[in-house]
């Protein structure tokens, strides 16, 4: 069974740049200023050092790479892998739920122990994927995670240890039972909580309103999507008839849905204010 941390409470700045480049960033022509990061991070309050340290570890991590932009100034752009990564995760963050029952994908790895370093990435990107753990050596999630999966493991090398196939649960207990044991259900839940908790009440400050400036709304839009991104991997999107009744999931999913839907293009407008200037 994998559990879940509490990975989602605070916005750290790595990941608000990640987000930012997700969100807005693949729609700028060329690479983001290091000084526009610098005001479109400070907006959701993360001073410049913290930008620039961030974004150096990004650099190392081969997510970011440095470019000069039209008018000769640097900045950064997203790599290829990176832009990879971030259409896969397309498909997770935008999908809409509830998801269709379509079957699973199982993972079935062996790892030679003179290679247990691998053994423990392989688990870890796997758990990542939003995988659970049906015995060992054996993974599963929702048929439809496949094509990311097999993107993920080829990229890291890992494609070598791990056979991939589909099916359907045949028994002996009732898939629903199987599936509590595969995942921590409880922790997801608490997930899905802590996200309400956070962002329903800015939704319902948003409805009470009439008008959308284009700072409040990007601030609100890129921590919602930063608090967001990580559950749809943290939560595999399990069919309904597999969860507990009252699924608080399906009400964070229309939260995020409902913010997305009156900040996104309201905040485009306040990036687009520097980055055309």
């Amino acid at each position: 069974m994998i559990r879940v941390s509490d990975q989602h409470a605070a916005h750290a700045p790595r990941s608000l740049i990640v987000t930012l480049y997700g969100a807005y960033g693949r729609g700028v022509p060329g690479p983001l200023p290091v000084a526009e990061l610098i005001r479109l991070l400070g907006a959701v309050g993360v001073d410049a050092p913290s930008v620039r340290s961030s974004v150096s570890r990004l650099k190392r991590r081969g997510l970011l790479v440095p470019a000069r932009t039209a008018q000769g100034t640097a900045g950064y752009e997203l790599s290829d892998e990176a832009r990879e990564l971030m259409e896969d995760g397309d498909r997770r963050v935008y999908a809409a739920a509830p998801y269709e029952d379509a079957g699973w994908v199982l993972a079935v790895f062996s790892v030679p122990e003179s290679e247990r370093q691998r053994r423990h990435v392989l688990r870890s990107r796997l758990a990542g994927l939003g995988f659970g753990t049906a015995a060992p050596g054996v993974w599963i999630a929702p048929a439809r995670l496949y094509e990311e999966t097999r993107h993920a493991l080829a990229r890291l090398g890992l494609d070598a240890y791990v056979d991939l196939f589909r099916g359907e649960h045949l028994g002996f207990s009732p898939t629903a039972e199987a599936a509590a044991r595969w995942w921590d259900l409880p922790a997801i839940a608490g997930a899905h909580e802590a996200f309400l908790d956070r962002h329903a009440p800015v939704l319902r400050a948003w409805e009470a309103r009439a008008d959308t400036p284009p700072e409040e709304a990007y601030r609100d839009y890129l921590r919602a999507l930063d608090s967001w991104r990580h559950l749809p991997y943290t939560d595999p999107g399990l069919p309904a008839r597999l969860l507990p009744e009252q699924w608080p999931g399906t009400r964070s999913a229309a939260v995020f849905r409902a913010l997305h839907e009156r900040l996104r293009d309201a905040g485009a407008a306040y990036v687009r204010g520097g980055t055309e200037g």
